[in-house]
């Protein structure tokens, strides 16, 4: 199932993170290790926030994903499924 993985980083973690010389290359290493279909990085009421788009199979993947994000750079995490398009369209008919 598609997920939407959502990191919001605190001001004081945030500034850590970005001073870390190898910052990018971890994160780009996390991007590949969680196969993430799409990174977003945007501001969130004040904080630094990544979004990754990710297929998580079964409920033990979480903390393999979530982890990193907590222990490495301090982040909130949360979990949202998501559809696309064609996912609504199979759901709507279903409703019929």
């Amino acid at each position: 199932m598609r997920f939407l993985v959502r990191a919001q980083i605190p001001t004081e973690a945030g500034n850590k993170m970005i001073k870390n010389p190898r910052f990018l290359q971890e994160l780009e290493n996390y991007i590949h290790k969680v196969k993430a279909e799409a990174a977003y990085f945007f501001e969130a009421s004040g904080d630094r926030t990544f979004a990754f788009i990710v297929n998580i199979e079964s409920a033990d993947m979480i903390p393999s994903i979530a982890e990193p994000l907590f222990q490495d750079i301090g982040a909130k995490v949360e979990f949202h499924p998501v559809m696309v398009f064609e996912d609504l369209k199979k759901a709507v008919e279903h409703l019929s």
